[in-house]
């Protein structure tokens, strides 16, 4: 049966009601508490302590608090005014039990609200960041395309440009040959000039020999030229053509340099370190050879207080891929516990580095990166370096209230230090 609680004490403004109830040796935690707009429960074993409010609250915006043995509420009411008292007088059973019935409804259908706007909003920051995705990638595609044209348009002007000077080049050489004939027949034909007006046509005979004479010099000197025009044959020779050796297929010109050597360097380095893991692979079975398997093996020896077994299985798994930021972060927690703090710094800033960018999804995963980051500082006594990652922390989850109390303490612990300086 548990014990209810009478002993409260409460006092109230216009706006707003303080109520202050005592706990007497109890610890309470967040999920010890329920209240709504006009009913409270507070269920700490074996201790109960139920209210019907007076009136109607804003159970989104009051709040708890737990320190020092006691519960502090701030409950703000709906409408201004002041109440006869804390609970609802003369109020029968089924009444109380209705209100009851109803208050835990309403949490119901809250709770399942807040859980479908959660569903939403992360379908919402998936899809924001598939469309940031196929934007990129059609930046690129589209920065590819102009390359490529730009490369086209310049090889078919460069083709172009060796068409025309081949052109003139063929137009120089036959005005040349033509110049070079004409050179050659002039004086044939004065040579012809003078042999006709010297010569007299005595008879016939002699006229047909001159002419058959004449005839045949004229052939000759055409076959001649003839033979002179014609190049001579090209002489036979093998071109050998030597190409830079690539692994990529596409040319030269197309591709970029440097992010295809870094490509190549991860995986040289990826090679190198598989074949260096070997004689210790070969003796492990197929599912431990599974990153996601041996990190779930990690969080159970680590949740029995196996620390060295835990921080084991972990190296593995990063061994196997070194791209998953909860096995670093994992990892620290071990070093924290071992009082590796140094590695524990180590892990932590590597997880931090995974852990971009900056998401809604990863949010947890960051609080506790600088969170145990922070930790291993203070417990360095580097006070400043570990008050700026709680501080980051806060920053991503302002509500937060542990990291709170940890950057106050860790400040007055920086005040101390300055003040003894």
């Amino acid at each position: 049966m548990p014990v209810w609680l009478r002993e409260h004490s409460w006092r109230q403004t216009a706006t707003a009601v303080y109520l202050s109830l005592p706990l007497r040796g109890a610890r309470a935690t967040p999920a010890n508490i329920f209240c709504s707009e006009q009913y409270l429960k507070v269920s700490i074993p074996p201790f109960l302590f139920e209210a019907v409010l007076y009136a109607p609250i804003d159970d989104t915006n009051s709040t708890a608090k737990i320190g020092n043995g006691n519960i502090f509420f701030t409950l703000y009411k709906k409408e201004p005014s002041m109440w006869d008292s804390l609970t609802l007088a003369n109020a029968d059973k089924e009444k109380l039990q209705s209100l009851r019935e109803n208050a835990v409804l309403k949490a119901q259908e809250k709770a399942k609200e807040e859980t479908e706007a959660k569903k939403i909003t992360k379908q919402e920051h998936k899809k924001y960041a598939l469309e940031a995705t196929m934007k990129v990638e059609e930046a690129e595609r589209k920065r590819i395309e102009d390359m490529k044209e730009k490369e086209r348009q310049k090889v078919t002007k460069e083709l172009e440009l060796w068409k025309n000077q081949q052109k003139d080049g063929d137009k120089y050489k036959s005005i040349q040959k033509k110049g070079e004939l004409h050179k050659e027949i002039e004086p044939l034909k004065e040579r012809k000039n003078e042999t006709t007006t010297k010569t007299r046509i005595p008879n016939e005979g002699t006229s047909k020999t001159r002419l058959k004479s004449t005839k045949g010099s004229c052939s000759m000197f055409s076959q001649n030229l003839k033979e002179e025009q014609l190049p001579a044959p090209r002489a036979a020779a093998t071109i050998k053509v030597n190409f830079t050796p690539r692994v990529f297929p596409t040319a030269l010109r197309e591709s970029r340099i440097a992010e295809e050597e870094e490509w190549l360097h991860k995986q040289a380095e990826a090679r190198r370190i598989i074949n260096s893991d070997l004689s210790e692979l070969e003796d492990l079975k197929e599912e431990e050879k599974n990153p996601d398997w041996l990190k779930d093996k990690g969080n159970k020896m680590f949740a029995m207080g196996d620390y060295l077994g835990a921080v084991n299985a972990y190296n593995l798994a990063v061994r196997l891929n070194n791209a998953l930021p909860l096995l670093y972060l994992n990892r620290a927690a071990c070093h924290l516990k071992l009082r590796n703090l140094h590695k524990a710094i180590e892990d932590s800033s590597k997880a931090l580095e995974l852990l971009i960018p900056p998401v809604p999804d990863n949010e947890k995963a960051r609080v506790k990166a600088h969170v145990r980051r922070g930790t291993a500082f203070c417990q360095l006594e580097l006070y400043t370096e570990g008050l700026r990652d709680y501080e980051a922390a806060l920053k991503i989850d302002p509500r937060n209230k542990n990291i709170e109390k940890d950057a106050e303490k860790i400040r007055h612990l920086i005040q101390g230090t300055m003040q003894c300086s």
